[in-house]
């Protein structure tokens, strides 16, 4: 290698794409030390954007199905050991926020399980420990720490590996196309949550909390197992570093990853609360499934249409608004439904900006940061998602029992809406500030 460095200015635009306008600060210099985003241009202009890619982006949402929904779920299964006197809401949404933070807690460490095992036989390993969670989940309905450790770490290292399997692997097939294909595959999640949440309500009640905790254990494996072995690459995923210390020096992603550490704490409030507040309404549990069906459904609707946004308008601009309209929902809609009609309407809007949240994501990181290096980025944002996975529905929990409890006054849920709300806000600033630093002119696709 030469003792000079070489610089070249990468543009984000796609290959012939005639820009005359002035340069954006969306892609640094980058020398020949650091030529990541040279090799996933020249990956992202031979990537098929269709064939084979399609069976992978199905087996992927076959994947999301299971995973998302059942964690999008949980607030059902919840109430259920609740009302069996369990444990507190706190504590119950705790078990949930363990799974989930699993997500994070691993993230960089499954990025080198991909490298090493590739993503088929990750995928298999994922759905193997997240049936097995569930299956022993069903012999820990009345030990909470059962609970934590089965429906929480066990489920929890099934739900990791599926995810960050879901998360890098499209990128490889779809260029043009990338933001579609990330939405079709986190509204798997949507609909898996939407109906999950339906049937695991029904068989909660007719056979209790620990069949259905094993039905969808072994429903899981039958279907998730065929799904993970499509799952190929079209060239291993590698990486030559464990975390790139070097992206922390671009402002960037500095922001982006705070961006994602705050967006996440309000992200599974509603669905977690959303049964006990629709009790604390007077309405049955049967309709607190059905709301959060309808959350999840929004959500998968709002993927597909934040994928769809993530290829017109950008995968920044689609971000913000998406958490935008997830802050805007929580701090006026929801404070002032008292009644079931404002609660669909908070349902519909929050349930479609909260999916496009983690539809967008994988997308942001692969078009700013490079495709060949989407893996270990991603690990690293991801990672710092841990304490609003951990943490974000039980400070909610705290706060409702600070407050009354859930069979107190609807006030007593105002606190933790207002901090779910002014959380997702902080979040929508911080990306606004990147879409601001890249490029002012509003209307820009980015």
């Amino acid at each position: 290698m030469a003792s000079s460095t070489q610089s070249t200015t990468i543009s984000l635009e796609s290959y012939g794409q005639n820009n005359t306008a002035r340069p954006r600060r969306d892609v640094p210099v980058v020398s020949d030390a650091d030529n990541v985003l040279l090799v996933s241009q020249a990956a992202d202009s031979t990537v098929p954007d269709g064939g084979y890619g399609w069976a992978v982006i199905f087996a992927c949402s076959v994947l999301t199905f299971w995973f998302v929904g059942t964690t999008y779920s949980w607030g059902i299964i919840q109430a259920a050991l609740i009302s069996q006197k369990l444990s507190s809401p706190s504590t119950l949404s705790f078990v949930g926020s363990l799974t989930t933070a699993c997500i994070s807690a691993l993230a960089l460490i499954n990025a080198r399980v991909i490298r090493l095992l590739g993503a088929r036989n990750t995928a298999l390993l994922g759905v193997c420990f997240l049936a097995l969670g569930e299956i022993l989940s069903g012999f820990s309905t009345h030990n909470i720490g059962g609970l934590f450790v089965t429906a929480g770490v066990i489920m929890g290292v099934g739900t990791s590996l599926c995810f960050m399997v879901v998360s890098v692997t499209p990128a490889q097939y779809f260029n043009k196309k990338r933001g579609l294909a990330n939405g079709i595959v986190y509204a798997g999640g949507g609909l898996g949550g939407t109906i999950i949440s339906l049937v695991m309500n029904s068989v909660i009640e007719k056979v209790g909390p620990a069949w259905t905790f094993r039905i969808l254990g072994l429903a899981t494996l039958a279907t998730g197992l065929p799904a993970a072995w499509l799952i190929k690459e079209r060239s291993p995923i590698r990486s030559a570093t464990f975390v790139e210390w070097r992206l922390f020096r671009d402002f960037k992603f500095i922001v982006l990853f705070i961006a994602g550490a705050v967006a996440t704490f309000p992200l599974f409030v509603p669905p977690f609360f959303l049964p006990l507040y629709s009790n604390s309404l007077g309405l049955s549990s049967s309709a607190g499934a059905g709301l959060v069906a309808g959350f999840n459904f929004s959500s998968a609707v709002g993927r597909l249409i934040c994928g769809f946004g993530a290829d017109f308008i950008g995968p920044l601009n689609t971000l913000f608004i998406s958490l935008l309209l997830s802050a805007a929902s929580m701090l006026v809609i929801w404070p002032v439904s008292n009644s079931l009609g404002p609660l669909v309407a908070f349902v519909i809007i929050n349930g479609a900006a909260n999916g496009g949240f983690f539809a967008t994501m994988p997308t942001v990181v692969g078009t700013v940061f490079g495709s060949a290096r989407v893996s270990v980025a991603m690990g690293m944002i991801v990672t710092g998602w841990a304490g609003g996975y951990l943490m974000g529905a039980p400070i909610a929990g705290y706060l409702l029992e600070a407050y009354g409890g859930e069979q107190s006054t609807l006030m007593a849920y105002h606190p933790a809406m207002f901090y779910a709300g002014s959380m997702a806000l902080a979040a929508s600033g911080l990306v606004g500030l990147i879409r601001l630093y890249i490029d002012r002119r509003v209307l820009e696709k980015l």
